[in-house]
């Protein structure tokens, strides 16, 4: 059986890419085709369902006019259909909340981002990296701190659940996670590029944000950031529950988990500010539109937000900037992020200025197969699912001339695990 050598940042979809559709470097990038194919839409979905899925929801708009849809079950015993509305956990998309409100913060001169963590918090980050460390390479992921992941959930460099059943009800303190992440092998210089993904940043950073502001992080994100963007069905959850209407969550850890199990019930203490977040895809669509348009931060901590560096995640490496990261694609440039727990991935992007978005959920993760090289296999989900996002983005002229495996998704960050026979 192969031995999981290492898991990258979590359990997460992260940066899903049509393989072979990104802009060329220097070239400018095309314009969006016009329009909603909504039975195309539809279709897709329901494709992705047919491949393996079981259950997919998804919303998107264009300019004035929005979709949404869903295909197959959200719970395989009862056969419950999924609905475009249901609440959803959606991982690492919680960094972008955290970041715009860290942000905010900055407008208002009580965080400067390139002063060391240790301004915010002494002592937490112990000898010379701490005073190296600053509050923006937490955001971007240059800090080169050690993922907590594997310290968590151990069994998982085994290619076992045991772990993910071991913490189900199991509540982990914020100093904890930290401790779990400075323990483990630091990836590099502070500072230095590649950057190298790592939730025990955002963890750090949610306690910088409650240091600052005197508030508990997750009530403050959801005062200043949630409820200024509008948001109606957006939390922190206080359970291990997922508040209303919702899907069950399968995971199946590349064929580790045969059937998948279902983790929607569990204590998301171990994501915290770095992945608790629960939303639905519409209110994501409505968020980053928020968040593009200036209405959560200024044009100046915008643009903070959309300086990028390369970080590696997984295997494979994003253009990442402060909890934000953009992909281009045939029709153009889209800016958002993804997010995974056990069972549930979300992907959410967006033009530069909002009037293009998609956002899709997953209820069933990690669903490929790893080969003898320890690559993750494309999967009949991953080519249904890359028509959908291209039509959704680009639109159907643009997606009639770029079909079939080669435009088929490549998951390459938070999930991608590196194995060895």
């Amino acid at each position: 059986m192969a031995v999981v050598k290492r898991l990258m940042a979590g359990a997460g979809l992260s940066a899903l890419l049509v393989a072979g559709s990104a802009t060329p470097a220097g070239a400018a990038p095309a314009e969006r085709d016009p329009g909603l194919d909504r039975r195309g839409l539809q279709e897709t979905l329901d494709a992705t369902h047919q491949a393996g899925m079981y259950g997919v929801y998804s919303a998107v708009r264009d300019g004035r006019r929005d979709w949404q849809g869903a295909a197959g079950v959200a719970d395989v015993a009862t056969r419950r259909p999924v609905r475009a509305e249901m609440r959803h956990r959606v991982g690492s998309i919680t960094k972008t909340f955290v970041s715009v409100a860290i942000l905010q913060q900055v407008e208002r001169g009580a965080v400067e981002l390139d002063a060391p963590v240790a301004r915010y918090l002494p002592g937490l980050i112990p000898g010379e990296r701490g005073r190296k460390i600053t509050v923006r390479m937490l955001l971007n992921h240059t800090s080169h701190i050690g993922d907590y992941i594997a310290g968590a959930f151990p069994s998982l460099l085994e290619g076992s659940p045991a772990s993910l059943d071991d913490n189900r009800f199991r509540t982990f303190e914020p100093g904890e996670l930290v401790e779990l992440g400075l323990a483990a092998a630091p990836t590099g210089e502070p500072g230095t590029a590649p950057g190298s993904y790592s939730n025990t940043n955002y963890v750090i950073a949610g306690l910088l944000l409650e240091k600052v502001t005197g508030v508990d992080a997750e009530k403050y994100v959801t005062r200043e950031v949630i409820r200024r963007a509008g948001l109606r069905h957006t939390s922190f959850p206080r359970t291990p529950h997922i508040p209303g209407p919702h899907s069950k969550a399968y995971e199946s850890l590349f064929g580790w988990i045969d059937p998948p199990r279902d983790y929607s019930v569990y204590d998301m203490s171990w994501a915290g500010t770095a992945g608790a977040v629960v939303s639905t895809m519409d209110d994501l669509n409505r968020f980053y539109r928020a968040l593009l348009r200036g209405e959560l931060i200024g044009s100046e901590q915008l643009a903070q937000m959309q300086t990028t560096v390369t970080v590696l995640a997984g295997g494979g490496a994003i253009d990442y900037g402060l909890g934000l990261y953009f992909v281009d694609l045939p029709c153009g440039r889209f800016w958002g992020h993804d997010g995974g727990v056990f069972g549930m991935g979300t992907q959410s992007l967006s033009s530069p200025d909002g009037s293009r978005q998609l956002s899709f959920g997953l209820n069933r993760t990690k669903y490929q197969r790893i080969d003898e090289n320890g690559n993750i296999e494309i999967s009949p989900v991953d080519v249904a699912l890359g028509s959908h996002f291209l039509l959704a983005l680009c639109g159907p002229d643009t997606a009639r001339t770029a079909t079939g495996p080669s435009m088929s998704f490549k998951p390459f960050a938070t999930d991608r695990v590196l194995v060895k026979r």
